[in-house]
């Protein structure tokens, strides 16, 4: 999965939970940003590229959301 598919799938999820969600881009170093969901947030590396398997599990952790859930 890349980036920006995280970024759609946790904002139609917020959505569907009626929870703020919005990406800063100046919130990280280069391509980096910060994800926020409700009262949650993560770091968002380079939305172009594909987010391993272990960086998914952290960046769901963070965000407190079910990995399946996404």
């Amino acid at each position: 999965m890349k980036g920006s598919e995280f970024e759609r799938r946790v904002q139609k999820l917020a959505k569907s939970k009626s929870l703020e969600c919005y990406f800063l881009k100046d919130k990280g170093k280069g391509s980096h940003g910060r994800l926020y969901f409700g009262e949650h947030f993560t770091t968002l590396k380079d939305r172009r590229k594909e987010i391993g398997r272990d960086l998914f599990a952290k960046m769901c952790r963070d965000l407190a959301i079910d990995p399946r859930e996404l």
